[in-house]
């Protein structure tokens, strides 16, 4: 794999030398690793191990330099042909976030900090995978960025043993005693309390020495002038010694008889704590964040509360008096470093998930509406999933058409919003765009094509939309192709998108999958209604959508052809359709001489699938009845009118269609005066049409 990390500097400290350790790691087992960084004293470390490094203004805040950092970062990608970018701080997560966005590459971030809640602080659970240091920082992800459980990784920051080596301070000669805060100068490391409880122990420790190890950056200068004011009022001075940045960390700590954290606010983990332990230097930190994680009190170190000098000083006390409980300090504490927080643990997990990341692919295809055409859809989801084998296949479709795929073996999640009643730009449609950000889609593939597709495609942030540009919000999409004039029917026209993914629809049939329960209630709905054992079923469905009056065709010959149907060949009619037909299928039922079985608004969608698979026939207009005649393998004689069978057919072998051609058709309109080419369509050639399967189905 080739590795990514983005950082804002290359000085010395805990997350720089993370970038440094895991770069080492990765080249070690054969990886490439890659740093942009705006520069520091880090850089000739990473020329030693054989890293790539670029320095670029990635630690600037400034927006246009953010903007312009896009264009650099792709290049990097491209050139270094990069398959993840990890960005570990908030400026730069934003331009690393849109290059990734133009390559496609993976975007991964770390959280360093307990970030506030401003807006620029959001990209940081905006990575495919965003790791988290400790719980306490994975649970702030969750609840004040909306960041999903399943995308939250804690790896915990990992120490090298072999550079931190074990020299516990009880086995070493001493003239002095020497507690040390390692921590950049800033008021939220808590260095006046440490201050203050210096102060209340010299008297009681005279040979102490106090070693502040830091320095502050450019806009803290007068954070460290008034520790130094601190210091002089409370008669310190000839204690307390400032040390600066230091890159030896290793030496100092085993230099230490004790290491203070002092943080007074949430900390995100507390990479030095883990140093000690590893080199065997007794802790005392703060009862915030990462740190009671990290220590476990009175077992491996003191836990002491936030801004209390008094606590810091009383717990020095005890571990200057009390050597045994040193002794199992340190020890307890080397052996949790290396168990759980090694540099190699955290390496091989680090690189674990990069893997998991790499080898993963989510596709979303959308489909929102109609019913019929979310059955169309399924030749694709096979083809998809023939060509995609273990990549994760997510299908968006609107509330109300849920249930009919929710058995499918092609996807592996069914996602359903009421999207079709649903404004853009709405409140609800931003929440359902928000919801299909957060799943890191890889690929959209837009089936709908249609202005709320794709800019759902759009919002979703996939950095790869497939799908037909057309004059609906097209432009939104970044590999689309333009339709063609003549009609195709609606698996080829699926099958020439797919094409661009070089996926050819080779099997076009359809399926449904009811469960054996779905069946079950069906028996039980046509027992209630005295069908013999061995009575045959003709389907009627009469409705068309109440938008398409032009699709109907009249009562009164459907009335005509069930009593032909019943007298000739001994069938029970099934009237079909949804609780809004049931008034019309009631109407019909009062014209014929036979007592049909009206069904309409009793069934689910499957339910109605396995009611169909019971039917030797199925009478139907251009509706979703027809689509899931084909799904389930019953034959139907199709009645259309103002709509073009061409393009709106389902594949199937055992259909009859029947269609009058006319001057205006097809026409596409949901009202006509005339109703001439569903009036053309005669009882005769539907009886005859009918009774043909019916008595092939008896051979």
């Amino acid at each position: 794999m080739n590795i990514l990390q983005v950082v804002p500097k290359l000085e010395s400290g805990g997350v720089e030398t993370g970038v440094v350790d895991l770069a080492r790691e990765l080249i070690s087992r054969g990886h490439k690793a890659v740093v942009i960084s705006s520069g520091g004293e880090l850089v000739k470390e990473l020329d030693s191990i054989g890293a790539r490094h670029y320095i670029l203004p990635v630690h600037s805040k400034n927006p246009y330099i953010i903007l312009r950092m896009i264009g650099r970062i792709t290049e990097v990608i491209r050139k270094e042909r990069i398959d993840i970018v990890h960005a570990r701080s908030r400026a730069c997560a934003w331009s690393s976030y849109f290059a990734c966005l133009k390559t496609g590459c993976n975007f991964i971030t770390t959280c360093h900090g307990y970030y506030n809640t401003h807006f620029m602080s959001r990209v940081m659970g905006w990575g495919k995978r965003v790791i988290v240091p400790s719980v306490t920082i994975g649970r702030h992800m969750i609840d004040d960025f909306g960041v999903s459980v399943d995308v939250i990784c804690h790896i915990p920051r990992g120490v090298d043993l072999e550079r931190f080596q074990f020299n516990p301070s009880y086995l070493r000669p001493k003239t002095s005693f020497t507690v040390g805060i390692i921590a950049r100068l800033t008021p939220i490391k808590g260095h006046k309390y440490f201050l203050k409880a210096i102060s209340k122990i010299v008297r009681k420790i005279p040979e102490i020495r106090a070693v502040i190890i830091g320095e502050a950056s450019a806009d803290k200068q007068r954070y460290k002038e008034e520790l130094i004011v601190l210091i002089r009022q409370l008669g310190i001075s000839s204690y307390v010694e400032f040390l600066g940045r230091r890159s030896d960390i290793p030496q100092l700590l085993s230099e230490l008889d004790v290491l203070v954290m002092a943080t007074t606010t949430q900390e995100a983990f507390g990479r030095v704590l883990i140093e000690a332990g590893a080199v065997g230097i007794p802790v005392i930190g703060t009862k915030v964040g990462g740190i009671v994680e990290i220590i476990e009190d009175n077992k491996d170190g003191l836990l002491v509360q936030p801004e209390d000098p008094e606590a810091i000083a009383e717990a020095i006390l005890r571990l200057y008096h009390n050597k045994d409980l040193v002794k199992r300090f340190v020890q307890r504490a080397r052996k949790k470093v290396e168990e759980r927080f090694s540099l190699e643990k955290m390496a091989e997990d680090t690189i674990n998930l990069y893997s998991e990341v790499v080898n993963s692919f989510k596709i979303l295809v959308i489909k929102i509406s109609s019913l019929g055409d979310v059955i169309l859809v399924i030749p694709s989801l096979r083809a998809l999933r023939a060509r995609f084998k273990t990549a994760h296949i997510s299908l968006l479709v609107d509330l109300r058409y849920k249930d009919v795929l929710q058995n499918c073996p092609y996807i592996d999640e069914l996602l359903s919003y009421d999207i079709k009643d649903t404004p853009i730009f709405s409140k609800r449609f931003n929440h359902i765009a928000k919801s299909l950000r957060k799943e890191h889609f890889d690929c959209i593939v837009d089936l709908q094509n249609n202005a709320k597709s794709h800019l759902l495609g759009f919002l979703s942030m996939s950095p790869k939309r497939y799908g037909y540009r057309n004059k609906k919000l097209g432009f939104l999409l970044n590999n689309g192709i333009k339709d063609i004039e003549k009609p195709q029917d609606p698996i080829s026209h699926q099958g020439r998108l797919l094409n661009i993914l070089g996926i050819d629809i080779i099997d076009r049939n359809l399926c449904l999958w009811p469960k054996e329960e779905d069946r079950a209630y069906v028996e039980n709905l046509l027992a209630a209604e005295w069908l013999g054992k061995n009575q045959e079923l003709v389907g009627l469905n009469i409705s068309a959508s109440k938008r398409w009056q032009t699709k109907r065709w009249p009562l009164k010959k459907f009335a005509k052809l069930s009593d032909r149907l019943v007298d000739n060949h001994n069938v029970r009619i099934l009237i079909t359709g949804d609780s809004y037909d049931r008034q019309e299928a009631e109407n019909l039922a009062r014209l014929t001489k036979s007592k049909p079985i009206i069904t309409c608004g009793k069934t689910t969608l499957l339910q109605f699938a396995a009611l169909v698979s019971k039917c030797k026939v199925l009478i139907t207009t251009d509706t979703a009845a027809m689509h899931i005649a084909a799904a389930m393998k019953t034959p139907f004689v199709a009645l259309f009118g103002p709509t073009d069978p061409e393009r709106h057919l389902p594949p199937a072998e055992n259909y009859t269609l029947i269609y009058k051609r006319l001057k205006c058709s097809p026409c596409y309109k949901p009202r006509c005066k005339s109703l001439e080419c569903m009036e053309k369509i005669s009882v005769d050639e539907v009886y005859a049409a009918a009774s043909k399967w019916i008595r092939r189905g008896r051979e």
